[in-house]
């Protein structure tokens, strides 16, 4: 078993979620209700942020969610979700949903969103979250942007 203070690797948290979009999550429009698209999107951000803290978390900012592109009754949806920054006790986790159409297999992407979580203690306080292994360049990259983001939410604050 891994001590609970070792970093991990963001693939050791890393999420993917899949969906159909049924008739309940959509709008007279025929495409998906932005709030359940918001829905599956904290779900995949706070599974991604207790697989690395192995604590339980809670969302404490939405740093930008962008809609590109309908996603439409039918779609399988897949939701892609990984640790791009790491501070003390913060976690900065970035989603990406794609849509997929079934019968054609044509995939698109619909919606890019940046939310950030805390783990908890027993007691409900924010407590210190391990460190993370960087591997890639893309891991470094969306390290560097994190914190980046991270500061000028900081800033933004006061």
């Amino acid at each position: 078993m891994q001590n609970l203070s070792d970093p991990k690797k963001v693939s050791e948290s890393a999420v993917e979620m899949r969906n159909l979009v049924m008739p309940n999550d959509t709008n007279p429009q025929n495409s998906i209700f932005g709030g359940v698209v918001m829905s599956w999107i904290d779900m995949a951000a706070a599974m991604v942020a207790e697989r690395h803290s192995n604590r339980p978390v809670v969302t404490v900012h939405v740093d930008g969610i962008s809609f590109k592109a309908p996603i439409k009754i039918g779609d399988h949806v897949l939701i892609k979700a990984s640790l791009n920054y790491v501070g003390k006790s913060s976690m900065l986790v970035g989603v990406k949903v794609l849509a997929e159409n079934p019968f054609t297999g044509i995939s698109r992407h619909t919606t890019t969103a940046y939310l950030v979580f805390v783990a908890l203690d027993d007691i409900g306080r924010p407590i210190q979250v391990r460190e993370l292994i960087l591997e890639t360049v893309d891991e470094k990259r969306r390290f560097e942007e994190g914190k980046q983001r991270i500061d000028a939410m900081k800033k933004n604050k006061k």
